[in-house]
């Protein structure tokens, strides 16, 4: 058995070290190149009207639901009557919670109150980031999580 020197040692734990800080340096450059980390450009900007956009979106009383079935995501929105809500214009990013390389706007059509789009989803989650508005302006948006099966 060869005998096991103070260079072996260095060795040992320069590779040992090399592997962690490489693969550590591996997983924080993924982590930056698949999601910027930002919501809005400007988080002070965007907080100084958030409590009235909330008041006024509260007060339309609209609730979302979302299903994808089929290669068809439908959205359908319902006032505080149970009745189908007047969505007057929409706007839905599609993609992946972490990431934004599969990113979509799909486009909509309406169907006797459900909002109806073709779209090929892969297996797992997806991110709905709506943003709706209502006959007098007022916006409504909320972010839906949807899981698809495989």
């Amino acid at each position: 058995m060869a005998e096991f020197t103070g260079r072996k040692m260095l060795a040992v734990t320069v590779a040992f070290f090399g592997v962690i800080v490489t693969v550590n340096g591996v997983m924080a450059w993924k982590a930056i190149s698949t999601f910027p980390g930002l919501e809005v450009k400007n988080g002070y900007v965007a907080s100084q009207t958030w409590d009235a956009e909330m008041a006024a979106q509260k007060a339309l009383g609209w609730t979302l639901s979302a299903r994808y079935d089929a290669g068809a995501l439908e959205l359908a929105f319902t006032g505080r009557d149970g009745r189908p809500a007047s969505v007057a214009g929409l706007s839905v990013l599609v993609g992946r919670p972490a990431a934004t390389t599969e990113d979509v706007y799909p486009v909509f059509a309406q169907e006797g109150g459900v909002f109806r789009a073709p779209l090929a989803l892969g297996p797992g989650k997806w991110m709905l980031r709506v943003e709706a508005e209502a006959p007098d302006g007022t916006r409504f948006r909320q972010r839906h999580d949807v899981l698809v099966r495989g």
